[in-house]
């Protein structure tokens, strides 16, 4: 029983929850409505009810006293004939009497209409007897009034005693029928009450159907459209024949979506062309860039961090960052990051050492990113700067700091000692070696004059000052090259050779540089070649054009039958402070003159090559543009380049 009642409440909770708010209000109104009139229909027809039944006992009682008052005293003189006749005209005269009835004082009928006393006695020959009521006071003066029910309704019993002369002769019955009218108007009352509940239910009925049909769906498809509009699909549209205001309210609907259909197109393509910059502006940018959400998942990274972190052949989007960085990396952020991610900082920075993929030292910057109003944390920026240059920079510039002034010590200290000793023991010493102490001095301080005057001109060539480029004689400035090394040639006893090829043409260059840069390389060739050897230098002009515009270009080589380099030192040759003279422990130099050259030949757009084997000798050379008549001098700016320092 509890299970079946369950069911029909959850179905009767189920049909009731599909209808509308309105729907709902309208059948709760329409149902205090018909209660409230069906109520105030039963109290009228009650009321009714009670007034008739008032009217037919009063009616009744005063009806029975006149009739008593006739008839008792033809009944005290025996005048049964008489009684029959006047009660006979009476009950003929009018409708309302149902019965009357006459008994003795023993209760037994001796005459009633609509029967005689002889047909009493002849009806079975039984005595009929009136029953009166329990509380019936017998010889009262008063009349007794009650009511039964009938199949033609309420019908009023009025017993009136009959007394002559304070004798109590019997009682006299009479039944009233019930007032029709009253009867007609309770049954009109009823039928319209009945009719009326019954046209509110069909009317509440008809509305609902109406409201199902004109009101209810167009609303689910108006509620279906705007849930479809929340979820983005914009080209959701109501086709409904309907007029008046909802009709206009769906065409207003459809009205707004397509205009956000048109927005969001415009919107995307907005959004598409930002997104399009943003991504080439991060990917453009030379730092590493990495931006993740809250849960470490990565949202956008640029080339230069997937070049850092080796992830050019991995799609690292949508993955756990912690997941595919370093090692190193990983243990030195991955604490940090969370906390950012929890709001407990806003930004970090790391300087790491990395072994994969590439050997390198970057430095990791963490910043948080927050919404528009700055409340909450949106994701982390990851910028990752490869530091390596920099730290060679760094590296570079200590050790440069400490070869000068290794450089520096050692002829300043002896000349200080030298000197100290002259000044201290001079006239002890012999004539010859006060020369030799003087000697050495003079040869310190030529050797301190090169190491000073080689930084000079480095530091000007990395200064980035303006050098004025034009058109140079190459045979002018190896002539001029040549007459200075020529007495330090012989001195050594080796052969100084040049090599030019006839009608060379003017090459684009500045002279002065140039001249410093054949210098340097006969210098060093002189110096590492033995007596009997070689150096030739030589210029030739090359067969290819780099384009149609342009002339073939013209190439020096200056060689030597010296010493040589060996293959591990090729690389370093033209680092600032490295010597071949630290691995053979021969001869003594700045060690800037190669890195001299390198920076002039730079400044001249091309490169400065070697080809050496030890015990062979080495060969330099390069190429220089040729120069063109109608082309106007241009100045190159010199760009500051430090080079990394290896000393041996």
């Amino acid at each position: 029983m509890l299970s079946l009642f369950k069911t029909i409440r959850d179905a009767i909770a189920s049909w009731w929850s599909e209808f509308t708010l309105q729907t709902k209000l309208l059948a709760v109104a329409t149902l205090v409505v018909s209660l409230v009139m069906s109520g105030l229909t039963f109290w009228a027809v009650n009321t009714i009810q009670q007034d008739a039944r008032m009217n037919d006992t009063r009616f009744g009682r005063d009806l029975g006293l006149l009739l008593a008052a006739n008839v008792a005293p033809l009944i005290a003189d025996n005048n049964l004939t008489e009684v029959s006749q006047f009660s006979q005209r009476f009950y003929s005269s009018t409708s309302s009497v149902r019965y009357m009835l006459y008994a003795d004082e023993t209760g037994e009928i001796f005459f009633g209409i609509p029967f005689w006393d002889a047909e009493v006695e002849n009806s079975l020959t039984i005595k009929r007897r009136i029953q009166l009521p329990e509380d019936y006071p017998g010889d009262g003066e008063k009349p007794m009034v009650r009511q039964h029910m009938t199949p033609d309704g309420v019908v009023t019993d009025v017993f009136i005693p009959l007394i002559v002369n304070k004798k109590y002769l019997g009682v006299l019955a009479i039944g009233i029928n019930p007032n029709q009218t009253a009867i007609i108007s309770t049954n009109f009352t009823r039928d319209v009450t009945i009719a009326v509940f019954i046209t509110i239910w069909v009317m509440v009925i008809l509305a609902g159907v109406i409201n199902a049909l004109t009101i209810t769906k167009p609303i689910k498809e108006l509620l279906v459209g705007v849930k479809q509009i929340t979820t983005g699909n914009f080209k959701q549209r109501i086709d409904l024949p309907l007029g008046g205001e909802l009709g206009e309210l769906i065409l207003s609907f459809n009205e707004m979506a397509e205009r956000l259909e048109r927005y969001e197109e415009q919107n995307i393509e907005e959004l598409t062309a930002e997104k399009a910059k943003l991504e080439t502006l991060v990917s453009t940018i030379a730092d590493g860039a990495v931006l993740i959400d809250n849960n470490m998942q990565v949202i956008l990274v640029n080339p230069t961090a997937r070049r850092i972190f080796g992830w050019e052949t991995i799609d690292v989007v949508g993955c756990n960052v912690l997941h595919h960085l370093p090692t190193d990396v990983q243990m030195e952020i991955s604490g940090p990051l969370y906390e950012m991610a929890a709001g407990e900082c806003e930004s970090a920075e790391f300087r790491i050492f990395i072994n994969q993929p590439t050997p390198r030292t970057i430095r990791i910057l963490l910043t948080t990113v927050l919404n528009v109003q700055r409340e909450s944390i949106k994701g982390i920026a990851i910028t990752v700067q490869d530091i390596s240059r920099e730290v060679e920079l760094n590296d570079a510039k200590s050790q440069f700091i400490s070869n000068v002034s290794h450089e520096l010590r050692t002829p300043l200290f002896n000349i200080k000692t030298y000197i100290e000793t002259l000044h201290d023991y001079g006239e002890d010493l012999a004539l010859q070696e006060r020369q030799e102490f003087l000697q050495t001095v003079n040869h310190e301080t030529d050797r301190l004059t090169r190491l000073v005057n080689d930084v000079l001109d480095l530091s000007k060539l990395e200064s980035g000052r303006q050098y004025n480029f034009d058109g140079v004689d190459l045979a002018q400035a190896i002539e001029q090259t040549l007459r200075t090394y020529q007495l330090n040639a012989k001195e050594k006893g080796v052969e100084l050779v040049q090599e030019l090829a006839p009608n060379l043409p003017l090459v684009m260059g500045n002279y002065d540089l140039l001249v410093q840069v054949f210098g340097n390389l006969i210098g060093n060739a002189l110096k590492f070649t033995k007596a009997g050897g070689k150096v030739a230098i030589r210029a030739y002009q090359l067969d290819f054009k780099p384009n149609h515009t342009q002339s073939s270009p013209v190439r020096i080589e200056i060689s030597d039958t010296g010493i040589g380099i060996a293959t591990e030192d090729q690389h370093s040759i033209f680092e600032r402070f490295f010597r071949v003279e630290n691995r053979v422990h021969t001869l003594e130099g700045t060690g800037l003159g190669l890195s001299i050259v390198r920076n002039i030949i730079d400044r001249h757009r091309s490169k400065v090559h070697l080809v050496s084997e030890v015990g062979i000798g080495t060969t330099f050379w390069f190429d220089l543009t040729a120069f063109e008549e109608k082309a106007p001098p241009i100045q190159v700016e010199a760009i500051a380049e430090v080079s990394k320092i290896t000393t041996g």
